[in-house]
Formats: structure tokens, sequence, C-alpha cells
């Protein structure tokens, strides 16, 4: 099935292919290389790998991500949240522990897409993403200190006790470090728009500052020695795979998994309102599958779907996945040709474009939104996981924001309306329904929301004293669930009325719960000829099958 999901997308993609499509995407492919180009030596040394490390996992996710991927515009490669996630994983596991990790987290994405379970990603909230999110640009920020200020500070477990370490003890800044940085900064601050769509603001500050540590001779530290090979010479093989103790890297995996998964979905998102091309998901899923599974063999560290590099490309006229490909074989080029100079490019430059691509990548607009209109159960949600996210382990700020808005969330959706109303004589009549109106005993409850567990206590309090009803008329069209204890709860509704000689009848019940109320036997037992298209109908048959009961009204508690 995914195989011929991917013929399709080659089929619409490449089926009216022309010269002139190619040469847009080779524009494209190359504007993309060189916005890629300095992020893929920054994200390498940020992830705590190499500058080389970040240069062959952009062009293999390139190449292989993009031949693979569930839509022409996807573009993978290393990205600053993936970056963050792996400093604090190789703190603890090392690269080889990493490069295992990226190799499960490959193969259970693999399963997810193969499955065809992509939709279950989506189902976390999207406070909880742009909390995580706003929580990943601070630990690239906070991780970027030392380079930027040219200072060196012990390790830690979390950003925030990093961040924290700088005001236990004093430090000696070196200040050409501090002004490589500023001028990388300065350039993508201030660069314009329009320009930065023929030259890249990041790459032209990284030259920038390149040019001036060279030409003054200062000491900066820099990238150092990049090797010109795609197969690195520490990689993950086979015979260092510890089989028997794969246990202990469920932790790493999960994470790399998580974040692979949301972070492609979320990029598929972005370029789908774009282009109006609608992502694959699944298909998405297997080619970050394969990806991660290849590149840790070669060196590289996990990679994930980049959405400021699909947009490049789609704003730059790209109009199939050979962008991706042409992307890869330019950043490729690069690695042969430019290695001399990159060799040289100062880590501070490289902060300088971690820092303002931290600052970039926080969803302002989200958060605008959120805090603006103060949705409490929104900003408490993205509040939590953002100090989850610096303060503990990555994989349980995920949970820890997912528990918190799923139970917001349960709370909300838990309450059902109940409003339980007189028959209107005047109303009917004036929509031509004549009854007779002498039976005060038929009453209308019109019920809106979930009719399930969490629900049931309203439910049952509701209808807790029938009096001497006659006939209860729930009108349900606004009930599209209703679960085991709903239908329990109707049940035993059922018999209250039935030992008082009283009827239960039904209105407006929507397809969802007249399946459900049909597998519980409720229909069955209660009877075909108590379900109607509407509430009037229902009080119309109410009165002609005559009152039992003609004496006192009903006041239902």
């Amino acid at each position: 099935m995914p195989r011929r999901s991917l013929a399709r997308l080659y089929k619409d993609e490449f089926s009216n292919y022309s010269l002139a499509k190619f040469q847009q995407d080779l524009l494209a492919g190359l504007t993309v290389a060189a916005v890629a180009l300095p992020l893929a030596l920054a994200f390498g040394v940020a992830s705590g790998a190499t500058a080389a490390a970040g240069l062959v996992t952009a062009i293999l996710a390139g190449i292989i991500m993009g031949a693979l991927g569930g839509a022409p515009y996807q573009i993978s490669g290393p990205t600053g949240a993936m970056s963050a996630v792996l400093i604090v994983l190789v703190s603890r596991y090392g690269l080889e522990g990493i490069w295992i990790a990226g190799l499960l987290s490959g193969l259970i994405l693999l399963v997810i897409g193969l499955m065809r379970l992509g939709r279950f990603i989506a189902f976390i909230p999207a406070p909880v993403i742009s909390g995580f999110t706003s929580g990943i640009a601070l630990i690239i920020f906070i991780g970027q200190i030392d380079n930027f200020l040219g200072v060196k500070t012990p390790g830690t477990e979390t950003a925030a006790q990093k961040f924290i370490g700088y005001f236990n003890s004093p430090l000696s800044f070196d200040w050409q470090t501090i002004v490589l940085g500023l001028i990388v900064i300065g350039t993508m601050l201030f660069w314009p728009a329009k320009w930065s769509a023929r030259f890249p603001a990041s790459l032209l500050g990284i030259i920038l500052a390149t040019l001036l540590n060279y030409a003054l001779n200062w000491s900066a530290p820099m990238i150092g020695v990049i090797p010109r090979t795609l197969f690195l010479a520490d990689h993950l093989s086979l015979a260092h795979i510890p089989f028997s103790n794969l246990s202990d890297f469920i932790t790493p995996t999960l994470t790399i998994t998580a974040l692979g998964a949301v972070e492609s979905l979320l990029c598929g998102a972005v370029g789908s309102n774009m282009t109006g091309v609608r992502l694959q998901a699944n298909q998405e899923l297997i080619a970050q599958g394969v990806g991660n599974m290849v590149i840790p063999f070669f060196g590289g560290v996990p990679a994930t779907a980049a959405i400021a590099r699909s947009s490049v490309g789609i704003k730059s006229g790209g109009q199939t996945r050979m962008v991706s490909i042409i992307h890869a074989v330019g950043i490729l080029l690069s690695m042969f040709l430019l290695t001399p100079f990159m060799e040289r490019i100062p880590l501070a430059a490289l902060a300088g474009v971690l820092m303002v691509t931290a600052v970039r990548m926080n969803e302002w607009d989200a958060i605008k939104f959120m805090f603006g209109n103060r949705f409490k159960t929104d900003m408490i949600a993205f509040t939590i996981t953002m100090l989850a996210t610096i303060v503990l382990d990555l994989t349980q700020a995920i949970l820890l924001g997912t528990f918190l808005a799923g139970a917001v969330f349960l709370n909300k959706i838990a309450s059902i309306d109940i409003n339980v109303q007189e028959v209107d004589i005047e109303r009917l009549k004036q929509k031509g329904i004549e009854t007779e109106g002498k039976c005060k005993h038929v009453r209308v409850a019109f019920l809106t929301g979930p009719l399930f567990f969490a629900a049931t206590g309203q439910f049952n309090e509701a209808f807790s004293n029938l009096g001497d009803t006659h006939a209860l008329i729930l009108s349900m069209r606004g009930v599209s669930l209703i679960d085991t204890a709903g239908l329990e709860s109707i049940h035993r509704l059922y018999e209250r009325l039935q030992k008082q000689g009283g009827t239960l009848m039904f209105a407006g019940v929507h397809d969802n719960a007249r399946n459900m109320m049909e597998r519980g036997g409720l229909v069955d037992l209660i009877g075909e000829e108590n379900f109607f298209w509407s509430s009037d109908q229902a009080i119309v048959e109410a009165e002609r099958r005559g009152c039992q009961f003609c004496s006192s009204s009903l006041t239902l508690g």
C-alpha cells in the first residue's frame, strides 16, 4: 500500500514534468542549499556531534527522505529542535548511544508509517507542541551562550541548570567571540528580507565573521577539520550494537521518535497550507524512518523535515521533490569544494545563527493568540510544557504536557447540558401542529454533549425526581457520542419510568448514538415506535396515546 501511494505521488508530480519545471527546481534547490549549509554546520555542532556530521545528515536526509517523502515540498535535515534533544542525550549516552537510538527510532517511525497510524500523532494538543517548541528554543539559545561568550562551563543534565550556572561563578568573557557573534546576529536581523531571498542573511553573516576573524588573526575557536567524505570515521556499525542492552535506549528512542514524527508532520501542515498539496502522513513517516535508519551508519545524527528549508523551497518556486535532492547535491559539492573556508568558520558565528534561529522558531502568532485572548487552559499547558522541557527530560515534558491538556480537555467535554421543558402548546400551534393540550405530564429534555462515563452523573441527577411523568422525551440531536456507561444510565431511566407506568421516547437521535443503542439492545427493548425524527412528532404521539395522569404538574430536580 505505501509503495502504491508513493507511485501515485510520483505520477502526480512528474506526469507533466518539463525542462522549465526542472529549471525552477534547480534554482529552488540551490537557494535551499545556501540556506541549509550554515544551518547544517550549526546544528551538527549544536547536537554534540561535529559540523561534518551535520553536513552528512543534510545530504543523506535530503536524498533519502526527499525521494521517499509524503509531499513534493518536504525537505529534511538536522534541525534546531532535534539538536536540542541530542545535546542532552549525548551527554548521557554518547554519540554511539544516539546513533543506536536514532536507528531504533527510525525503525519505529517506519512501522508507524507502514501500519498507517500517522494520524494519531496529530492528537498531541497544539499548546503542548507550542510549549515544547519554545522550550527547545530556550535549550538551543542557552546551549550557545558558551560559544558566544567564548567561555567553557561544566556540562549539566538540563538547560535550566546550565543557565543558573552562569550566575554561580564569575566568568571571563572573550570580547572577540562576542563581536563575531554580534556580526552574525546583526546581519540576520537587519539584512532586508527581499535581499535574503537571493543571498541568505545567515550565510552572509558567517562569511563576514569568518573573514574578519581571519583578517585580524583573532584566536576565536573555529569548526576545525571537516573530512571530505560521506562516510565519517566515527559512525555506527552493526558489530557495536549492544543487542542485549537495547532496553537501555528506550527513553532516547522514544524522545527522538516523538520529535521526528511531530516536527515532520508539522512541517507538512505548513507546506500544505502554502501549496494546497496535502501531505501523505504515513508515507512521510516511512521516509523519516528509512532515512534515520540509514544515517547513523554514515556518522550522521537523527533528522526531521525542516520548516525553514521547506518554506524556502516553496517560496523559491520549487515544483517537485527534486528540490530536496538538488539541495543535497549542492551541500555535497560544498563539502568538497568549500571545506578550507568552512573549517575556518568561528564557533561564535554559528552561535549567532543558532541564537537568532532559536528566537524565530517560537510560534509567536500562536503564543500571542493564547495569551492575548487569555485562554487559561492553553496558557497553563503551554507554560508547564515549556518549563518542563528545560527542567526535566524531554520525553517527560511531552508526556506531562499532553496529560495536562488531555485532562483539562476531558473535563471540558465531560459536561452535558440537559434542559428539561414543559410542552409549549402555543409554539406548536404557531408551527401548525394541533394538539389537544390536555396532558400536563409530557416533558421534553434537550440534551447537548457526549453521554459517556464522565457525564452520567449529571444525567442521573437531572432525572432523579421524575414525579408523575407520563411521557419523557429525550431530544438527542446534540448527542453524537454514547458509551456503555451512557447506555446503562438510559436503561435505568427507562426501567424507572416503566415502574410508574410512564413512557420513554426519543427524538432526533444522531446516527452514531442510534448505532450504539442498537448494539446495546436499547432500541429493541424500548421499541422502534418510541423513536421519532423530531420532538414535535413525539409530543403529538404522546398525547395521542392518552394521559394516565391529569393532576399536578411535574417538577424535575
